[in-house]
């Protein structure tokens, strides 16, 4: 039995968000780790407290006052690890913090279409804001990059270009922009550098660049061949390039890193850990998708056998970011969520408001349904744009389609804290729009990314809370994508229980049905659909599958791909009603 089971090692993840701290206790419970519970307080990293560690003890309260548990001590009101003989404390911390400001990042390539966009993905695998970009097809002189450089103020700039062992007087140009535009900013202000190119240069990048950077990473090449783009090592230095600058920026991160002892990671990268572990664990053969939508950003991981392809957007974040998503969107892609019949002015007040209280929850039933069809749409639109770094053999023949997946796992505030579980189910169909069969899991407690940081400190934590039920099961999701008009019957579904007793449904086009399978119950699906429909099994092709229940059975989504919406906009919100309804709304 591994040594940290015998210890008996109790581990507290620290999760501090742009608007809610969580921490979340994990213990051994009967020779298996368990999620114990949970506590959580508004978060204090922006004014007037600016200093997260005042919310981290506020939530550390919380969840001393709902387990029992004495975690902070009653002198210095400062955290007990290790756990002493009474039982007051904890053996460990790990942490993640995606609180702060977007980084601004200045991305740095040779080939606007190869080792760029590398950099482009990696930057966007953490939570950045490009700002400017330089390539060799940029016709600018050198003193104009630099002070294009210069004026976009960057937080971070990452260097890529170049094969191992290749051509390097182009290089030469970029790193000297570079490490002008750093030298010329004040000491305080100059940005953190990440180098992922040849590393033929290694040695003259940190001469060139080592005393002029606020600091310097120097990484594995993210292209060591021209065909080769392997970001995994690159994006372990850019997440700890993020850590420090977050101890720069927010007050209490370094004491957070001090209690951790240094297991501490941006969430997004967290997040995509796990999900990439899952994927390996679980040897998911078309692919594993976990989404995450919060306050600070949305993130979308897919893993696919292993290979991660993880995007984070800050500028879809629910928080202090949304009165910019209208940048990326229109009010009325955002309205055709809504089941209410408001304004577009009224939808850009809430917006306003909301960026300016990111903490505040809705009110009214109608900020409710506002405040998730928002979310809709920033999901939507993460998607879209994610699914674009896809592997190229994993994406689907159309571009408005995903490819099928194994396994959905949603989380996030706007998708746990919906008013039931059928409203979470609906709004990650809405956004994500799966097709195929696909169960969907619910990570209520926003477990993931503490798992795939509490990883680094015990491999065994993260799959015993998995297998010990600690995510719910929403139910299978059945996609059927057929040429119909609405109202036409396109599939027959025949479910047998484990009893021997059926549910059946006759399901037209445009609606959504429901049969009923428990959690924790297995059944077996048998599908016919008609009009040459696609219901996960190929054009009009019929047959039977295994199916796992949750709590809302097997969903059949006839909806089709992409979502068709009524242009009357008095039949679109009474269909958007019908759908709430059918899902228990």
């Amino acid at each position: 039995m591994p040594a940290s089971l015998v210890q008996n090692e109790s581990i507290l993840a620290i999760d501090v968000g742009a608007a809610v701290t969580r921490v979340v206790l994990f213990d051994v419970v009967e020779g298996q780790y368990r999620f114990v519970a949970s506590g959580q307080a508004p978060s204090t990293a922006e004014a007037p407290f600016k200093d997260i560690g005042i919310g981290v003890r506020e939530a550390l309260t919380n969840l001393q006052n709902i387990t029992g548990f004495t975690l902070l001590g009653a002198q210095d009101n400062n955290l007990i690890a290790p756990a002493q003989p009474d039982g007051s404390g904890v053996d460990a911390v790990v942490a993640t913090v995606s609180a702060g400001p977007a980084v601004k990042t200045v991305v740095v390539g040779l080939l606007s279409d190869v080792s760029l966009q590398s950099a482009r993905r990696l930057a966007q695998s953490t939570y950045s804001r490009i700002v400017e970009t330089l390539d060799l097809s940029d016709h600018r002189k050198p003193d104009q990059q630099m002070d294009s450089i210069v004026r976009s103020r960057p937080d971070l700039v990452v260097l890529t270009g170049g094969t191992d062992g290749g051509a390097s007087r182009s290089i030469h140009k970029m790193l000297e922009a570079v490490g002008l535009a750093c030298y010329l900013m004040p000491m305080e202000k100059r940005p953190m550098v990440l180098y992922a190119g040849n590393q033929k240069l290694a040695g003259e990048v940190q001469e060139l660049l080592g005393g002029h950077a606020g600091k310097l990473q120097i990484a594995h090449n993210v292209r060591p061949s021209l065909e080769t783009e392997d970001l995994a090592p690159a994006s372990h230095e850019l997440a700890s390039l993020v850590m420090k600058l977050r101890e720069r920026q927010i007050k209490g991160v370094d004491e957070l890193n001090l209690w951790s002892g240094g297991t501490i990671l941006p969430t997004s990268y967290a997040h995509g850990r796990m999900i990439q572990f899952l994927s390996k664990l679980y040897q998911s053969t078309r692919g594993l998708l976990g989404v995450n939508v919060g306050s600070s950003a949305v993130s979308v991981a897919a893993g696919f056998n292993g290979d991660l392809t993880l995007g984070v957007y800050p500028q879809f974040g629910l928080g202090e970011n949304l009165s910019g998503i209208l940048q990326y969107t229109s009010v009325e892609d955002i309205m055709r969520w809504l089941p209410l019949d408001i304004s577009a002015s009224s939808l850009r007040e809430y917006l306003f408001q909301k960026s300016l209280y990111p903490s505040a929850i809705p009110a009214t039933r109608d900020e409710q349904a506002i405040s998730q069809a928002i979310a809709r749409q920033a999901l939507y639109l993460s998607v879209r744009l994610a699914q674009k770094d896809f592997p190229t053999n994993i994406r689907a023949a159309r571009t408005d389609q995903l490819p099928p997946l194994d396994l959905i796992i949603g989380g996030g505030g706007a998708v746990s804290d919906t008013t039931s579980m059928g409203q979470s189910m609906l709004l990650l169909l809405d956004a994500i729009q799966p097709v195929g069969i696909t169960p969907i899991l619910l990570d209520q407690n926003n477990l993931l990314p503490l798992l795939g940081v509490a990883a680094s400190r015990n491999h065994y934590l993260p799959v015993q809370v998995i297998e010990s039920g600690a995510f719910i099961g929403l139910g299978t999701v059945v996609s059927v994508i057929a040429s119909a008009n609405y109202g036409d019957q396109v599939v027959r579904a025949r479910l047998a229980y484990e009893d021997g007793t059926e549910a059946r449904a006759e399901v037209k086009y445009g609606g959504l049905e429901i049969l009923p399978l428990p959690s924790g119950k297995t059944g077996r699906l048998s599908l016919q659909p008609l009009r040459r429909a696609d219901a996960g099994l190929g054009p009009g092709r019929s047959g039977s599958v295994p199916v796992t229940g949750g709590a809302l059975g097997v969903v059949i989504d006839a909806r089709g791909r992409p979502l068709q919406f009524p242009s009357d906009p008095v039949r679109r919100r009474e269909l958007m009603k019908r759908w709430s309804y059918t899902v228990g709304g």
